[in-house]
């Protein structure tokens, strides 16, 4: 069962003013129409179009558990952008309640990595930084290999897990690995994911819960009703459609 039950939104703890209701996160339509938020699967995907409070919502998520919001609890770091005024109305229903997990960026994950490369060179701590990653920088492996080394060593301690676009640097069969992992630990019992992705094969994951963000709102949605499902399955079976449309010679004008 998830540790994390609920996200509610207390909007009372928002400025009276109709203009901070507006702003940014505020005046995103998903979060916009959001009151509370039930998490009642071991693995919830969230997904929409680009800009539609998926990742904004997973971030306040992260904050609001204490996480950093580049690679977990134990780190200091952050982006100079990022905004954390969602997670200051953000209440969390817990049952039973975790410390343990960390929030997981995809696109700062080259900033963890430096991080842990300074770590190293710091004589009190040295190549003992490495450990958690099979004794060497991450660094020294592909993007994708970094990430799944990531994945396969940090995942073993019971906590909410929350992953913004894991799929960004692997490959299809790597993506199905990840799955493999997520597996092996919700099967433990020990994790509790919430992934942002737009991968039809991530979230094809067997029982998982798929919310979709858009401008009504957030819903439920079967996977196979997605646009990333309907998408791929379509341009697989008849490409040539596809291409006719997109790079027929528009027409003259006469």
């Amino acid at each position: 069962m998830p540790f994390l039950r609920r996200v509610e939104l207390d909007w009372e703890r928002l400025s009276a003013s109709p203009a901070a209701a507006r702003a940014y996160p505020f005046g995103i339509p998903a979060i916009r129409e959001l009151n509370r938020l039930e998490l009642d699967a071991d693995v919830t995907f969230f997904i929409g179009a680009n800009g539609s409070g998926k990742s904004t919502l997973l971030e306040a998520i992260g904050t609001a558990c204490g996480f950093s919001i580049v690679g977990g609890r134990d780190l200091v770091i952050a982006k100079e952008k990022d905004d954390t005024s969602l997670a200051d109305i953000l209440r969390l229903s817990w049952m039973p309640k975790v410390s343990g997990g960390f929030f997981f960026r995809a696109e700062t994950f080259d900033t963890f990595a430096d991080y842990i490369d300074e770590l190293a060179k710091d004589p009190s701590i040295g190549r003992q930084a490495y450990a958690p990653y099979e004794g060497r920088s991450l660094h020294e492996r592909s993007h994708g290999q970094g990430f799944l080394t990531f994945f396969r060593n940090r995942l073993g301690r019971k906590g909410l897990y929350l992953l913004d676009e894991p799929e960004s640097a692997l490959s299809p069969q790597n993506q199905l690995s990840l799955l493999r992992i997520l597996w092996e630990q919700v099967s433990s019992g020990q994790a509790q994911f919430v992934i942002a992705t737009h991968s039809p094969i991530l979230m094809a994951y067997p029982g998982a819960r798929i919310l979709r963000f858009d401008e009504d709102g957030i819903a439920p949605i079967a996977y196979e009703d997605t646009d990333h499902y309907r998408l791929t399955r379509d341009f697989l079976n008849d490409r040539e459609r596809y291409f006719r449309a997109l790079f027929a010679e528009d027409e003259e004008e006469t």
